[in-house]
């Protein structure tokens, strides 16, 4: 898998670089011309933006000009709205620019395999900002059906990923393997119709919030 590191600080890329080495094939942007550059010679699956190269406008021009690319945006000073705010025009991660290497890994391999990975905080936002945007009961009580599909440990992992955690976190919490992880979230995926963390996260927080 190609990841494209994109800073114009050498130890923000090189700390990325580090954690990458020897898990996946990285290559290095230090502008946002170089980085429009790299992306129009070559199909990267995934690339980290340290987020202060790169604007509201500029990331819109950027995603317009490349619709597949999967973009995961890093932040000094990671905020909910700033990562609100890029969410909405197509970001696939948000995180904080010194984020551990097992996170980052934990992270990618979300985001490679089609899901959305973002820091708890910025997920339990967006699970407040939906809970109260949602006046049908029907909503409410299609997500309690959903969920009565789960098994007991199943359930349990499911509420995990509703906390924000990573299945590294949930594996050590649990006792069980990283593997053992996925292989639940894959039948809970498929119970659920959810298809990703993100919205799993959700729909465990909508079928918890009050009827009526």
């Amino acid at each position: 898998m190609a990841i494209l590191l994109s800073s114009a600080n050498s130890m923000v890329i090189t700390r990325w670089a580090t954690h990458l080495k020897g898990h996946f094939d990285t290559d290095h942007a230090p502008s946002l011309e170089e980085l429009k550059k790299k992306c129009a010679a070559r199909k990267f699956d995934v690339i980290l933006i340290h987020r202060v190269i790169i604007d509201i406008p500029a990331f819109s021009g950027l995603i317009q000009a490349s619709p597949v690319a999967k973009f995961f945006l890093l932040s000094d000073r990671p905020d909910e709205d700033e990562a609100l705010s890029f969410l909405k025009l197509g970001i696939v991660g948000y995180g904080n620019t010194y984020i551990s290497s097992p996170r980052l890994l934990e992270a990618l391999r979300i985001i490679s395999n089609g899901g959305v990975w973002l820091g708890q905080k910025v997920i339990q936002r967006l699970i407040t900002d939906t809970v109260k945007n949602t006046k049908q009961d029907n909503d409410k009580e299609n997500a309690v059906t959903a969920l009565e599909k789960l098994t007991k440990a199943e359930r349990q992992i499911a509420e995990f990923v509703a906390r924000g955690a990573t299945n590294l976190e949930i594996a050590a919490d649990l006792n069980i393997t990283e593997r053992t992880v996925k292989a639940h979230l894959t039948s809970i995926y498929e119970k659920t119709k959810t298809g990703n963390r993100l919205n799993l996260a959700l729909l465990i927080n909508l079928g918890k919030s009050p009827q009526g």
